[in-house]
């Protein structure tokens, strides 16, 4: 099919550019005038990395949450995206105004444009769009209504946005405005202004709080208030008078007249704080400004840090896959900062800070590759990050690990903040309070549950843990004994992985301030995992609170001895101390052919009963599946072998296989960058396999140049020479003009503007 032109550009290209406009007949000549300022202060020859980005990789989930194409500016509080179960849906139900959650989702307030009487199907109905007329970048959004033949547009800020609806000439006009939780009040002020609150109640994620919300209307509507229960047909004559289905809480709606514009502006702020903290984030940001300049003010903003990584050569297909990873590495943390103050859910205050204040996060996922990454790219964003958890531990007496607006959710297990704070001190990272840090991963190391999905105070099962140096499992079949463990599966084979993880991490970061005493009583925990390790079966499993070993199918079971995934992946999640895995496995050979292995181990069973029982896993080759974070480093586990030409083979083959650039391009949970941030260190060719150690280990880079911008002015450099599909493998390789003898490079080498040279070839390099 022929391209559609406009001004001798075809709208693909238009698009591909970071354009704005819709491939529709109605589209307004003030669009075709905006002018990109971020283009017009580009220096010439600069590659417009923003191309590549396609929010719309991945929208098709393999087996559990999918992503979305969220708009929204790097870490802000705003961000959004249409309400729809996934790509495959062509209905929308409504466009909201903020997200707590980009995964399950969870939003916050709803807008939606009809045409005609409202009727009771206005707002329970969806509305239909063109998947082909859809414009999706990470500042701007455009989709038209192809049943209303109404044109959707919406760009963000900070704390809000604004709403831009093109309806056809002629025709009555109303903007629908409602709630997506429970229960919320709206109030009409002055005609065309609206201001809100909403409250939110999630059981299923453990989320309960306000959010407020204030807006205006563009022209002068005539605008009506519901409480949800009302037969809408009254307040349109003639109209239909259906049973109306509850809707949640008040509703508000403005109706404009035939010969009114066609073209309605909604403009909102939100807030965490209060409905007048709405009202001043929404006069000092959006009161004025127009569409076209906040829309390019967004994608400036995303130019910014998406420019801070430029790369050469590789595939389109690649670029377009690293660079929508790296966006995606935004959306978590959220700075819910407005004004100068912030609502903490972890005290219920109102708290007065110059500093940015950080939430929504998940330390299980994203201390991997998440935190890392942005530890060379804004160290001091990362610290303001590192010190929101600290500050969250002051304010509610815990240190969160899975934190959220409205809390710390109850998530997975572990205590993975330990790594983060540990991993950032060592990388030089001193803009947090880390002996507040130290004193809050002591009281979780001691007082706390460790039990999956539950948050509070330590049982039973916690003391056992500490005298014996291993979480006890139950027999198949054998009730559960310990109240507090009742409504979750104990995983206690995981558990014991896990933690010793964490007490490393809190022993050594006790040792870096000079407290031997607690150093010394931590880092013998940090080898518990050799408590649960089986040297006939070469796995970790089970034992009971006798000592005894529990007889199971390690390849076969999940959620009561592991977590997520099955025994076979969680024998590699000793990543503080894959030495000593190394030891237990009979050495270096045997380690090298157990990881093989894995690799080519069958499942036993078909695919679709495997996949009932571990959704998580999905992206399978043999055992391993690229689809979870526990599986995550397993690739690069061969630099710790004698034929680490395999790693190379295999993080090259993972990202061609599993990494597409289409709405299937994402093999699992993404998880708010926790997968992404893998993909963008794999295809840069380097990776941080030991949270908690400044050191990178190397694999074979997609490109044959990146260039890293950092903070200090300095640029880190890595060159592939030869790089290319076939010649993936690594022959040799400098470091600042010196010969690189092993495969690792130290974050003090990255962070001063190190040159890495690779040079690849066709075949291994088995020396």
């Amino acid at each position: 099919m022929k391209e559609e032109q406009k001004d001798g550009i075809s709208r693909r290209k238009f698009v591909q550019a970071g354009g704005m406009i819709a491939a529709t007949a109605i589209i307004p000549k003030e669009i075709n005038k905006a002018t990109d300022k971020a283009d017009e202060l580009a220096p010439k020859g600069e590659e417009d990395y923003l191309q590549y980005i396609d929010p719309l990789i991945g929208n098709i989930a393999p087996l559990l949450n999918t992503n979305r194409p969220v708009v929204h500016l790097p870490n802000q509080m705003v961000r959004t995206f249409p309400r729809r179960q996934d790509y495959t849906d062509d209905q929308i139900t409504g466009f909201p105004l903020l997200a707590l959650n980009i995964i399950t989702p969870q939003v916050i307030f709803s807008v939606k444009p009809a045409k005609g009487t409202i009727t009771d199907d206005a707002w329970n109905g969806r509305m239909t769009y063109d998947h082909d007329l859809e414009i999706t970048r990470p500042w701007y959004y455009s989709t038209i209504l192809i049943d209303e033949d109404i044109r959707v547009e919406h760009t963000v800020g900070k704390a809000g946005g604004i709403y831009r609806f093109h309806f056809p000439q002629g025709v009555k006009k109303n903007i629908l405005l409602n709630h997506c939780y429970e229960s919320g009040t709206f109030t009409i002020v002055d005609g065309n202004k609206v201001t809100g609150k909403e409250f939110v109640i999630d059981a299923i994620h453990q989320q309960k709080g306000n959010a407020y919300m204030y807006g205006i209307f563009s022209g002068k509507p005539v605008g009506g208030k519901s409480d949800g229960e009302k037969d809408w047909g009254k307040y349109n004559a003639g109209g239909p008078k259906p049973k109306p289905r509850t809707m949640n809480g008040e509703k508000v709606w403005m109706s404009y007249a035939e010969s009114d514009p066609s073209v309605i502006e909604f403009r909102f702020a939100v807030s965490f704080i209060s409905e007048e903290q709405a009202k001043k984030n929404y006069l000092g940001e959006f009161s004025s400004i127009p569409f076209d300049e906040l829309a390019n003010k967004g994608k400036a903003a995303w130019k910014k840090v998406i420019g801070q990584i430029k790369v050469e050569g590789g595939t389109i297909s690649q670029k377009r896959t690293f660079y929508t990873a790296l966006y995606r590495c935004y959306a978590r943390m959220m700075n819910i900062t407005e004004d100068g103050k912030y609502f903490s859910a972890y005290d219920g205050q109102v708290h007065e800070d110059k500093r940015p204040f950080y939430t929504d996060d998940y330390t299980w996922g994203n201390f991997i590759a998440l935190h890392p990454l942005r530890m060379i790219l804004d160290p001091v964003k990362a610290g303001d990050m590192v010190q929101a958890y600290v500050t969250m531990y002051q304010q509610s007496g815990w240190v969160p690990e899975y934190p959220k607006t409205f809390g710390d959710r109850e998530g997975m297990f572990g205590f993975h903040s330990s790594i983060l704070f540990l991993d950032a001190y060592r990388k030089g990272i001193r803009n947090f309070d880390v002996n507040k840090a130290l004193e809050g991963m002591i009281k979780s190391a001691e007082q706390a549950t460790m039990l999956p999905s539950r948050n509070g105070p330590k049982g039973a099962l916690e003391d056992f843990y500490y005298e014996h140096g291993y979480y006890p499992a139950l027999h198949p079949g054998e009730a559960e004994t310990d109240s507090s463990a009742r409504r979750s599966q104990r995983s206690a084979v995981a558990v014991t992985l896990i933690h010793s993880y964490d007490a490393w991490a809190l022993s050594e970061l006790a040792k870096e301030l000079g407290n031997a005493p607690v150093h010394a009583k931590y880092a013998p925990w940090a080898t518990n995992y050799k408590n649960l390790w089986n040297s006939d079966a070469q796995l970790f499993l089970p034992k009971d609170n006798k000592g005894n070993w529990i007889n199971i199918d390690p390849k076969a079971e999940g959620g009561a001895y592991y977590n997520e995934n099955n025994g076979l992946t969680y024998k590699w999640n000793v990543q503080h101390d894959i030495e000593g895995l190394i030891e237990l496995a009979g050495g270096k050979a045997q380690f090298e052919q157990q990881l093989d292995q894995f690799f080519r181990e069958g499942l036993e069973t078909n695919r679709a009963s495997f996949l009932a029982k571990f959704q998580d896993m999905t992206a399978l080759t043999g055992q391993f599946s690229m689809g979870n974070n526990c599986a995550f480093h397993i690739p690069y586990l061969f630099n710790y072998t004698n034929s680490p030409w395999k790693t190379q083979k295999w993080t090259r083959y993972v990202l061609d296989v599993w990494f597409k650039d289409n709405v299937l391009g994402v093999p699992g949970d993404e998880d708010g960058g926790s997968m992404s941030s893998v993909v963008v260190f794999s295809c840069m060719g380097f990776f941080p396999i030991k949270p908690g150690i400044p050191m990178y280990t190397i694999t074979s880079p997609v490109f044959s140049k990146v260039s890293i911008d950092l903070p200090n002015g300095k640029v880190f450099t890595l060159i592939a020479n030869g790089s290319s599909k076939t010649h993936k493998y690594i022959q040799s390789a400098k470091m600042n003009g010196k010969k690189l003898d092993t495969l690792w490079f130290s974050h003090h080498d990255l962070v001063n503007g190190g040159t890495l040279v690779l040079e690849m070839g066709e075949m291994p390099k088995k020396a």
